[in-house]
């Protein structure tokens, strides 16, 4: 932890993501306004003490808005994730410990995904199941599943082998728990770096798919629909996208900058720099 903050770029990004999070766990409290209200005489206004970062062109307030939004662009993209760990770790680390046919028809599935563009899959699957936040969370579950599988597998390969593993074998522990207790800890440095970095790539997935109208559907604030809904007015109130777009920049750069950050913090190569 020391080495981690020692930085204090990483110290801001994770100050970001700490806020970031406050606000979405403190959404009814910090929102001015009801996000759903509508008040059509407030089109388009400008920032004001009434609407401190406008309204939108249904006369809702901006900043509102961004509050809940918090709340489903980070929640899909946090459930994404940690499904993606639950259901890849196990199943790269039984293919990796286990080898042979099973090795082979998981990895050839991983592999399959992993060809194609993350955002391409996510948007058929969104595209063939409809368009809510249960199948964006699937989708993206599918996406970044294959990349922990494929982490997890690479990480027992190169320990089932070692000393220290034909030593617990030899003293009677079976394959499970040689498999919880000695192996998936190993995995556990590089699996947080991945997390970290996939967080990022999720919540920008997220916000693409709400983009293109695939995520939570309307009246739903999200960052990537105030996006979509916004592109459209940026003749007239050209502050409308910035506040949602600079939102997604800052938290998933803080995301990416954490990430480097762990990597470094943990990688005995780099502690001297």
């Amino acid at each position: 932890m020391r080495r981690l903050f020692a930085s204090p770029t990483v110290t801001a990004a994770f100050a970001v993501m700490i806020g970031l999070c406050a606000v979405a766990l403190l959404a009814p409290l910090l929102s001015p306004r009801n996000p759903l209200v509508m008040d059509f005489r407030a089109q388009l206004s400008p920032p004001s003490r009434t609407f401190l970062l406008g309204a939108d062109s249904f006369g809702r307030d901006v900043l509102s808005r961004l509050v809940y939004g918090a709340r489903i662009s980070l929640g899909i993209s946090l459930a994404s994730v940690l499904s993606a760990v639950v259901i890849g770790v196990p199943l790269g680390c039984v293919a990796g410990y286990i080898g042979g046919l099973t090795d082979e028809v998981l990895m050839n599935v991983a592999d399959g995904l992993l060809s194609l563009p993350p955002l391409i899959i996510a948007v058929a699957l969104v595209g063939i199941l409809g368009p809510n936040v249960q199948n964006v969370v699937f989708a993206l579950t599918v996406v970044y599943a294959p990349r922990f599988a494929r982490l997890s597998r690479a990480t027992v390969l190169s320990l089932r082998d070692q000393d220290f593993v034909q030593a617990v074998r030899a003293l009677g522990a079976g394959d499970g728990r040689i498999l919880v207790r000695h192996l998936v800890p190993n995995a556990v440095a590089p699996l947080l770096v991945l997390t970290t970095v996939t967080f990022g790539q999720a919540l920008t997935a997220e916000s693409g798919l709400s983009f293109l109208g695939l995520g939570a559907q309307p009246p739903t604030p999200t960052w990537g629909s105030m996006l979509s809904e916004s592109w459209k007015f940026i003749q007239q109130a050209p502050w409308l996208p910035i506040f949602p777009g600079v939102t997604i920049m800052l938290a998933v750069l803080s995301l990416n900058v954490l990430g480097d950050g762990v990597r470094d913090a943990i990688d005995p190569k780099l502690r001297g720099r």
